[in-house]
């Protein structure tokens, strides 16, 4: 009697590791991405494997971004940390050495050929986050902006996890793929729908210089009172300048993004009196029942709202 309650006790406990070691090996790889457009990218490459951490979350901003003690212990905890490079986060490196992490930092913008402006107001803006190169320009972070830059993107993002996680490489290798071709497809949606904008009528203004890269991609001229960072206060001059190209109706589309101070761009409709058009999602996305709630998503409500205020302009 003694044996056969030996023996069940020895089955049950066999059954309980069987039931359990399934479920421990398949615990998701906690990982924080610095704002929501990496978030989305990774959760979507990451699918059931990933648990994602977004810092900077849905309708705010990076630029001015406080991190918080909390967001040092969850990158503490990390293996991985995904960032945008090109100088984009300022308070990053900050927050990663008080972490004192080991997690694997990856740089999800690597491999791109990054865009250079004039830091024509350097001496006035003691805070913008862009890097400076010995030339005296900046680095314009935002090379989300361009699709064909973000397939780069998603495929650091699947290099980093599948190096993490060999056992489901298959499945972030399938959804990198999956992900890439709808990227691909995308940007071919974009070019079709501004190729019948005449190029005379292809210019917005927006909150702050955050379409470099759409505007090289797309061939669309973008003007902003704002330099790079939304933290860039303009010079009377410089608004002065867009209100008067407005008036002379060069450019009547005027755009307010998702997570920028509208008070500058309210300003130049009223002194010009051109139409302000829907937001634009330009360094966050929206909440999960918003416009844009993931990369692709916000990329064609962009291209739509552009599209159509473009048609109005002179």
């Amino acid at each position: 009697m003694k044996n056969a309650q030996k023996t069940g006790l020895a089955l049950t406990g066999l059954l309980f590791w069987l039931i359990t070691m399934p479920a421990l090996a398949s615990e998701p790889l906690k990982i924080v991405a610095s704002f929501t457009i990496l978030g989305d990218l990774t959760k979507q490459i990451g699918g059931e494997h990933v648990s994602v951490i977004t810092l900077v979350g849905a309708d705010s901003d990076a630029h001015v971004f406080q991190p918080t003690p909390k967001d040092a212990r969850e990158i503490a905890d990390a293996k991985i940390v995904v960032i945008n490079g090109l100088g984009f986060e300022g308070w990053m490196s900050r927050l990663i050495k008080t972490a004192k992490t080991n997690a694997t930092i990856v740089t999800a913008s690597d491999g791109i050929a990054k865009k250079l402006e004039l830091a024509e107001q350097e001496a006035d803006n003691h805070h913008d986050h862009a890097h400076h190169d010995e030339q005296g320009k900046n680095t314009d972070p935002h090379a989300w902006q361009n699709v064909q830059n973000t397939r780069v993107y998603v495929a650091n993002i699947a290099k980093s996890l599948i190096n993490a996680d060999p056992t489901n490489a298959g499945d972030y290798q399938a959804n990198a793929k999956r992900i890439d071709d709808e990227l691909a497809a995308l940007d071919s949606w974009v070019k079709d729908q501004i190729a019948p904008v005449p190029v005379e009528k292809r210019s917005a203004i927006t909150s702050h210089d955050a379409f470099g890269y759409f505007a090289d991609a797309y061939q669309v001229t973008f003007l902003a009172p704002q330099g790079l960072s939304t933290e860039d206060e303009p010079s009377a001059k410089e608004l002065k300048t867009l209100i008067e190209q407005v008036k002379n109706g060069k450019t009547r589309a005027l755009f307010v993004e998702n997570m920028s101070n509208p008070n500058i761009i309210k300003q130049l409709s009223q002194e010009s009196g051109a139409i302000v058009g829907p937001s634009l999602y330009a360094d966050a996305l929206s909440s999960n029942d918003g416009p844009a709630a993931t990369y692709q998503k916000m990329f064609r409500y962009n291209v739509t709202a552009l599209v159509q205020a473009m048609q109005l302009n002179p």
